[in-house]
């Protein structure tokens, strides 16, 4: 059917005829100029993609009605105009696809209709690690050790490349994700298909918020969905609400982008945002730049809204040109958005929308800040961090205690580093990493940083040497800056050489700490510290010898590692004693921030940008130089460790399989809050005694080559034992930290993949009961593909974060909720019980379901299939079993 708003389509400049755009002002409607910015974007993507079909002219109507309907729960779909992915999630999706067309072929479909259709970039950022740093080398070095770890999955991303249409590979040593998506990929405005609309991404990692600063509206999927999109299915999403985050005031001088989004942060958090959009506005945003907007972004998922929008106004405008776009196309971009009632005045406050509800942030009342030690919305003022963190010594173990006896706080264990003496303590910095596209994207807290390294430098201070430092910027802009402005020999001086140009330490990649560092941290049982401008600080995550971590601004981790501790007042201490005996204060070498902004006039350049972008897909000789076979089916290895046919599509049929009761279901285990994807499907190192070890070893490999979990996410074998494999585990079953659990037939305790298998072969399903937040933390489908592999059925918890419980969805594990008020506790659950689900034959969305136990209590749990097509999905067994029967067909 063609679609019923055709009517409203026109050029956008007469003299071009060819090229049209959807005019929304058409509509005649009074409702549309009182949308938030971003419920304007859902409606004109509604309205484009309009067929009676997918999206249907009811679902319009619910957008443009978004004031009375956002209570409703009522449900519209979304056909994003890009997706992108980086290379952790972005092996496991080219690998489903590359399954896929084996199970469509099988099915006796066409398996070239397993295609992206809607454009897809994947960007190669997550496999660098460092390695070596401190050396002029190490960016050669890590990138030569990333090529030889990674050499297999990188020739079958280029094979991908080659066999999908639609899909781009960005090579490794680009960049970060998020920054090149920033910096280089995002349009603004499409011009496609003789067409002009709003650019607008979901992505396979949940800081693909942070194209929300640039005006692009995009948040964080699962990989599972990401997929059914590339195949050109719309997102089903609740409308959501729009808290309306009011911004006033101007940041008072020495406060970063950094404690402005930490404040959001912790603020936002108090508010309560999950599952809705937060849309920026008031006379403040006009204060901030494009970069500061994107740090802010960025760190949506821990604040836990789905996007956090910032309108496109002139400023987004002149960032475009700054970072060497085309100016004919900004030009039209600008044009497109006035043309629309999309470009925003953030200073005419006539233009402010309809909210839900608002809140607001006076940004002169922010102070400098980091957050930790386990957590990135707790938040500590920079002239607290000394107290609180004590306090946290000996609080109870938890997200701000760590339980240290009170005679033990001020031990110390000695140690000897390359010939020296030194002492290791409570609070020691023994990580600091500039690190991030969160900041590293920041002209401002990079050159800041850099500007403090050079006065620290002259004033003769140094860092330590076995604490370990690096640089790992999110685009080679970057290094350029640094380079041209003269503070990267100062940078380098201090030990922060750049080591790579991707996540690096943020995720896990942060590489081994030297042995005399790890011992005499075991040794003395040490709270040691790892310091870094990042936005994730989950325990384990960083580093398994850093147990507490805290996000900083980049000029905070120079000064952190200058000083050596955490346990510093930078007010009445002194950052260092220089060789003359002065006392240097961290007030002495902060710069100022018209010394800052001095500098990014001259060095920030548009000329950069496009010297860095226009070779991004060709610079790199290592990449060009593998070789990838160009059949459109591909040829699995069976020697292959890294990739492998995965078992999701083994057996499946055209027919639909009907749902049927869990029964007598065994708890694989029981957590309480704030269980992260870190701990369900961790990406860091694999641990030697553990059952992917013993794997990969029995496959012939040396602990050496093991290389990390999230490198193997292309090999469900290694992730299928690498699931709840996290060294900080909390399962209630288990007295200690650790991934072993009880395997209750026989009573022993088993790793966690081995008591799973136990069961597996004796016929029982598996659940796993927890507490809030289940699921938090990085957009990661492993943890949902993990635990499917395991035999896991169904997850029953108190709350869910929205993109894991996708996930479930997508795999066909049931994400089950407490009823209001009630939990493990309140309904007397131990754990040990056996559950029986009841799954009725007639499935409606957030229906109640009876689950009864062995000891012959019974209760009621919401299941959280929140949608209609949640439901279909389901009933085909998750999301790519609905797509293969949908080709296949």
């Amino acid at each position: 059917m063609s679609n019923p708003f055709v009517r409203i389509v026109e050029p956008l400049d007469p003299k071009e005829p060819l090229k049209k755009f959807f005019n929304l002002s058409k509509l005649e409607d009074v409702r549309y100029a009182r949308l938030p910015f971003s419920i304007r974007i859902l409606l004109e993507a509604a309205i484009r993609n309009c067929d009676e079909f997918l999206v249907k002219k009811g679902d319009v109507e619910n957008i443009l009605n978004w004031k009375v309907m956002q209570h409703k729960n009522v449900e519209v779909p979304f056909k994003p105009a890009r997706v992108i992915l980086q290379d952790f999630t972005g092996v496991p999706a080219v690998v489903d696809f590359a399954a896929m067309r084996d199970a469509v072929k099988k099915l006796g479909g066409d398996p070239e209709k397993i295609n992206p259709i809607c454009p897809a970039d994947l960007v190669i950022d997550h496999s660098i690690q460092v390695d070596f740093n401190r050396q002029s080398d190490s960016l050669q070095k890590n990138q030569d050790l990333e090529f030889e770890r990674n050499k297999e999955r990188f020739e079958f991303l280029k094979w991908g490349s080659r066999a999908f249409k639609n899909l781009r590979i960005i090579p490794p040593g680009s960049g970060i994700i998020h920054q090149v998506n920033l910096e280089y990929l995002a349009r603004v405005v499409m011009d496609q298909d003789g067409y002009y609309y709003p650019d607008s991404v979901v992505g396979t990692d949940s800081h693909t918020t942070m194209i929300d600063g640039l005006g692009v509206l995009g948040w964080g999927v699962g990989g599972i969905e990401a997929e059914a999109v590339m195949l050109g299915q719309p997102i089903s999403m609740v409308l959501p609400e729009v808290v309306g985050y009011k911004l006033v005031g101007n940041p008072q001088p020495l406060v970063t982008s950094t404690d402005i989004v930490l404040t959001i942060t912790k603020h936002l958090r108090q508010v309560g945002v999950v599952g809705k959009f937060v849309e920026f506005f008031g006379p403040g945003v006009a204060q901030l730049s494009i970069a500061d907007r994107a740090t802010i972004a960025n760190m949506c998922p821990e604040y836990g809204a789905t996007a956090a929008y910032f309108p496109v106004d002139d400023i987004s405008i002149g960032y475009l040109i700054q970072t060497g776009r085309d100016k004919e196309k900004v030009m039209c971009t600008k044009s497109y958005l006035e043309a629309v009632g999309m470009l925003r005045d953030f200073k005419n406050s006539s233009q402010d929308p309809d909210f839900t509800q608002v809140v607001e942030l006076d940004l002169h009342t922010v102070v400098p800040c980091c957050s930790g030690p386990k957590r990135p919305q707790d938040k500590v003022a920079v002239s607290d961090m000394k107290k609180d963190f004590e306090t946290c010594l000996g609080a109870k173990q938890g997200f701000k205690g760590f339980q240290i006896a009170p005679d033990r706080h001020n031990s110390i264990v000695k140690f000897n580093f390359e010939g020296c003496d030194f002492e290791l303590a409570h609070g020691s910095v023994v990580i600091a990493a500039i690190t991030s596209c969160t900041n590293t994207s920041n002209p401002s807290v990079m050159l800041g940083a850099g500007l403090l390294a050079k006065k620290a430098v002259e004033a003769g201070l140094t860092v330590k040497p076995y604490i370990k430092t690096s640089l790992s910027p999110g685009s080679g802009v970057v290094t350029y800056y640094l380079r041209e402005s003269g503070v990267m020999r100062y940078l380098s001086q201090l030990g922060f050489d750049v080591v790579g140009y991707g996540c690096m330490t943020c995720i896990g990649n942060s590489g081994p700490l030297p042995e005399s560092v790890v011992e005499a941290i075991t040794q003395g049982d040490l709270v040691a510290v790892g310091v870094l401008s990042g936005n994730r600080n989950f325990e384990g995550r960083v580093h398994p010898n850093t147990r507490a971590n805290y996000l900083a601004s980049p000029p905070l981790v120079i000064a952190y590692a200058i000083a050596g501790t955490i346990r510093i007042d930078f007010e009445k201490e002194p950052l260092g004693i220089n060789a003359s005996g002065k006392k240097i204060f961290l007030k002495d070498v902060w710069p100022t921030r018209n010394e800052i902004q001095a500098v990014e006039r001259q060095f920030v350049i548009p000329g950069m940008f496009k010297e860095v972008y226009q070779k991004i897909e060709t610079v790199n000789k290592s990449w060009n130089a593998l070789d990838a076979p160009s059949d459109k089916l591909y040829t699995w290895n069976p020697k292959s460790t890294y990739i492998k046919s995965p078992p999701f599509f083994d057996g499946l049929t055209l027919a639909l399989q009907t749902p049927k009761t869990i029964e007598d279901a065994y708890v694989l285990l029981s957590f309480g809050d704030s269980v992260t994807t870190d701990h369900i499907s961790p990406a860091g190192n694999i641990a030697r005694n553990s059952p992917a070890a013993r794997y990969l070893t029995s496959r012939g490999l040396t602990p050496r080559e093991f290389n990390s979990y999230g490198s193997r996410r292309g090999n469900d074998a290694v992730m299928a034992r690498g699931t709840f494999a996290n060294i900080r585990l909390v399962n209630k079953f288990i007295d200690k930290q650790g991934p072993q659990t009880i395997h209750f037939p026989s009573g022993e305790i088993l790793d966690v993949f081995d008591a799973a298998e136990r069961y597996k072969q004796a016929g029982h399903p598996l659940i796993v009961l927890a507490g809030k937040e289940y699921g938090a933390g990085s957009s990661r489908d492993w943890a949902a593909k993990g635990p499917f592999l395991l035999g896991v059925k169904a997850v029953l918890a108190e709350s869910y974060e929205r993109i894991h419980r996708s996930n479930l969805v997508g795999m066909g594990v049931i994400p089950l909720q407490y009823l209001p008020g009630e939990d493990a506790g309140t309904l007397g659950l131990t754990g040990r019980e056996r559950y029986t689900i009841i799954i009725p034959e007639k499935l409606k969305p957030q229906m109640n379901v009876q689950i009864k136990l062995d000891t012959g209590k019974t209760f009621q749990a919401i299941m959280r299939f929140d949608t209609d097509v949640e439901l279909t999905y389901f009933h085909n067994g998750g999301i790519l079993n609905y797509m293969i029967r949908k080709m296949a067909s």
